[in-house]
């Protein structure tokens, strides 16, 4: 079975092509384990669509299944047109919507599906936070990126069932640090926890149209909204390409 291993501004994904849709939430657990698999915060699989160029699967490190991955759709739009399986533009269906991508040589945008603001400003813990969708739920709010707070966040997550962002505007750049549920730990980024970031930051007018983004991983990304739609655009990484000595009809 041959496997990909992706990086996407630190997000990192297995990724893989298949001809049928069936529950591969054990399959994510077992790729995804950093110490009897390949490791990574996901897997995401490409099937074929009759409409778009493919649909796809996403499973967290746990197995659970994610509506949306702004990382995710980079690398797998990067994947699909090294494996001529799309063309430089396409589009692609997730349980959020259908993406429109773009690859540039290691340079992919990503359009996301609409937001929605799900809570507007509320103060708990000593913080004020916004809860966005940006494909799925963030929690976001703007302080000293020094403040993030992992035990904080992990409470957060669980009361309300969304992803925490804790985010600074700082020499120009919007800094992002991220608890994602699935993974259940801080990640080195997160593009859908960045553009929710983003909006957060807009809506207390810290930004315009557009900011260059720093997650943990410390790339640089960009996000812009025209007309009234969010890009997202980075660098990703294939690292390897590997046979996994596995029965192949087990991931098909």
């Amino acid at each position: 079975m041959v496997v990909s291993k992706y990086s996407a501004s630190g997000n990192d994904f297995v990724i893989y092509h298949a001809f049928k849709k069936i529950d591969r939430s054990n399959i994510a657990k077992k790729l995804c384990d950093r110490f009897n698999g390949v490791g990574a915060d996901g897997l995401i699989v490409l099937l074929p669509h009759e409409k778009y160029d493919f649909e796809w699967q996403f499973y967290n490190a746990d197995g659970s299944v994610a509506e949306m991955c702004g990382n995710g759709s980079r690398a797998a739009a990067h994947y699909a047109y090294k494996n001529n399986l799309a063309d430089k533009k396409m589009k692609f269906l997730t349980l959020a919507g259908v993406i429109e991508a773009e690859v540039e040589g290691n340079i992919v945008t990503s359009q996301l599906t609409p937001y929605k603001l799900i809570k507007d400003t509320f103060e708990e813990a000593g913080f004020e936070w916004k809860i966005y969708d940006t494909g799925v739920p963030h929690l976001v709010t703007i302080t000293d990126i020094e403040n993030f707070d992992k035990n904080l966040a992990r409470k957060m997550r669980e009361k309300y069932n969304v992803n925490v962002n804790f985010a600074q505007m700082k020499d120009g750049n919007l800094y992002v640090r991220t608890y994602e549920r699935g993974v259940e730990d801080e990640t080195l980024a997160c593009g859908t926890g960045m553009c929710a970031s983003f909006l957060v930051a807009r809506d207390k007018g810290l930004v315009a149209s557009g900011v260059k983004l720093r997650p943990k991983s410390g790339e640089e990304l960009e996000v812009m909204l025209k007309n009234d739609t969010l890009y997202f655009k980075g660098a990703v990484k294939n690292s390897f390409t590997a046979v996994l000595e596995e029965d192949e009809r087990d991931f098909l």
